[in-house]
């Protein structure tokens, strides 16, 4: 007799853990739906570029993916808009050391850069 309240009680357990994580998955969803995407044209230009701004995007507050295309130096961001705005996105590119649309990079962050990822060298002149 106590093994079966014992496979009944575990039974039970069970179903309720599962009715459980049913609820979460839902709510995960409903996280997805306030999320937005910005496209920022940047002065990137390597791979060392894109490295180094997704990893510090992937630091701010609300950003779920941040992704350069190194060809056309736009970095496309997907944060949630209730934690970030924009205008935060912008400032962080930035603050790492990259143009962000027509806003100048912060020059100490810039000063820190690697030198090909400067804009005086020879991929952003032009030169060869």
């Amino acid at each position: 007799m106590k093994l079966i309240k014992t496979f009944l009680l575990a039974f039970f357990a069970l179903l309720t853990a599962q009715a459980t994580q049913a609820q979460t998955v839902a709510k995960s969803k409903d996280k997805a739906a306030g999320t937005e995407q910005v496209k920022l044209k940047t002065s990137a230009v390597c791979d060392m570029c894109k490295a180094r701004l997704e990893k510090s995007l992937a630091y701010e507050k609300g950003v779920q993916a941040a992704v350069l295309d190194v060809p056309t130096q736009v970095l496309t961001v997907t944060y949630r808009a209730d934690k970030t705005s924009p205008e935060a996105l912008r400032a962080a590119v930035q603050k790492t050391g990259y143009d962000a649309d027509a806003q100048p990079a912060d020059e100490r962050a810039y000063n820190r850069l690697p030198e090909c990822c400067k804009k005086t060298n020879a991929v952003h002149t032009g030169g060869n």
